[in-house]
């Protein structure tokens, strides 16, 4: 079966086509000549992924997913959530996403410290059904950078399964294993053996 998955990263696409096996070709916008951004103007990780995968689905009317990742702190009350990439201002600056992120959490004792990386997979059928399928990897803010192995805020998230390491610090097949994106395609490549033929 052929998915094509709403992103421009090649390191997502061949971690999806792992999870999902040689059952599935997964093929990304590009490969199909789709080059167009999809402005992310939800106000929840699941309606930003919902809007790239029906970019997709509209454009080629054809089985896709898409995801959208976050990261929430709760002694900042959620934050930075849906606005995870664009923390610090627009770019996608990630050092300067920590930076400000270690910074609102300087104050903060040990114990509040918890947070949670979430990422939230929309996939459409070929019949325009969507299916939704939520990853979580629950953990702390560290007080420090540490790692430098992965991207985004791994280097500052410690995951409560691996409490001395960051994610940056794990390497990314055990980073791979617990991950919240790692998890939302695992759901869903179950819930295609099962329910798709």
């Amino acid at each position: 079966m052929k998915l094509i998955f709403g992103t421009s990263n090649r390191g997502k696409l061949r971690e999806a086509s792992d999870i999902l096996g040689p059952d599935y070709q997964v093929v990304c916008p590009a490969d199909l000549g789709i080059t167009e951004d999809v402005e992310e103007t939800g106000e929840t990780l699941e309606a930003n992924s919902i809007l790239k995968a029906e970019h997709i689905f509209n454009i080629t009317h054809s089985a896709c997913f898409a995801d959208d990742t976050g990261l929430e702190v709760d002694a900042l009350g959620g934050a930075p959530g849906v606005h995870s990439a664009r923390y610090a201002g627009e770019g996608h600056d990630f050092a300067a996403n920590r930076r400000k992120l270690l910074e609102a959490m300087k104050d903060v004792p040990d114990e509040l410290r918890t947070a949670r990386f979430r990422c939230v997979v929309t996939l459409i059928l070929e019949d325009g059904r969507k299916h939704f399928f939520d990853g979580v990897v629950e953990g702390r803010i560290a007080k420090i950078e540490m790692g430098t192995m992965g991207f985004g805020y791994d280097a500052v998230f410690i995951p409560d399964e691996f409490p001395r390491y960051t994610m940056a610090e794990l390497g990314e097949d055990i980073k791979n294993s617990i991950s919240h994106r790692g998890m939302s395609l695992r759901l869903m490549a179950a819930w295609l053996k099962e329910n798709v033929k």
